[in-house]
């Protein structure tokens, strides 16, 4: 399946939920489609997609990359509010990757009324096995908090539970409860639940909805 619904998508969540590397695997496979799609990353929370290495991967792909992140690296960045809002606003694909948490969504609430005008799809990234966001409880709490200060309304929840290289079939069968809840307590709908490549088949007739990724975001010592 292919999750987006409208040209602009917000990707928000708990920080290390794996917000990024899943907005990274939605904007290959815009690309690889034959979209023109920018990713914009505002994700200033996280250190670790900082690296040249993953704006190579995209850039050699086709995906335009707009973000602080890419200072030093063989991208020729704009000014990054102005190249953010033309982006926003010119007519291509453009998915956001926001930093975790109301820390990180502080900076998307810079650009809200900007995004507020093209009525963005707002997803709402969940991990069971994350620190913090083990209860469907805590993960509601969180979403408010972005909420407030992003002055942004999530759409969607994206059930994104992993065990990074330890995720097996019964990874991500456990986490579907999970997000059924958090998807109830929050009135949201639960888009899709993602599953690393090889997994995809034999979960495609036990989960619906199910989208597959591959790991691009590593951390240093991985």
């Amino acid at each position: 399946m292919f999750p987006l619904e409208k040209r602009v998508t917000v990707v928000c969540g708990h920080y290390g939920t794996g917000k990024t590397n899943l907005s990274i695997n939605l904007a290959l496979d815009c690309a690889r489609d034959g979209e023109d799609v920018t990713l914009v990353d505002l994700d200033v929370v996280n250190p670790y997609f900082r690296s040249a290495d993953y704006s190579d991967v995209l850039t050699q792909n086709g995906v335009k990359v707009v973000g602080p992140n890419f200072a030093n690296t063989n991208l020729d960045t704009p000014s990054l509010p102005g190249a953010v809002r033309d982006s926003i606003l010119e007519g291509s694909r453009v998915i956001v990757d926001v930093g975790g948490d109301d820390a990180g969504a502080t900076a998307i609430g810079v650009y809200s009324r900007t995004l507020t005008d093209v009525d963005p799809d707002v997803i709402y990234v969940v991990n069971r096995y994350r620190s913090m966001t083990t209860h469907a409880e805590e993960a509601a709490g969180i979403l408010g908090e972005i909420e407030r200060t992003s002055r942004l309304k999530a759409t969607c929840i994206a059930n994104n539970s992993h065990l990074k290289q330890g995720t097996t079939e019964q990874t991500v069968l456990d986490s579907v409860g999970f997000a059924d809840e958090v998807s109830s307590l929050t009135g949201l709908p639960l888009r899709f639940t993602t599953a690393p490549r090889q997994l995809n088949f034999v979960l495609l007739n036990k989960i619906s909805n199910i989208y597959p990724v591959d790991v691009h975001v590593r951390a240093p010592w991985e």
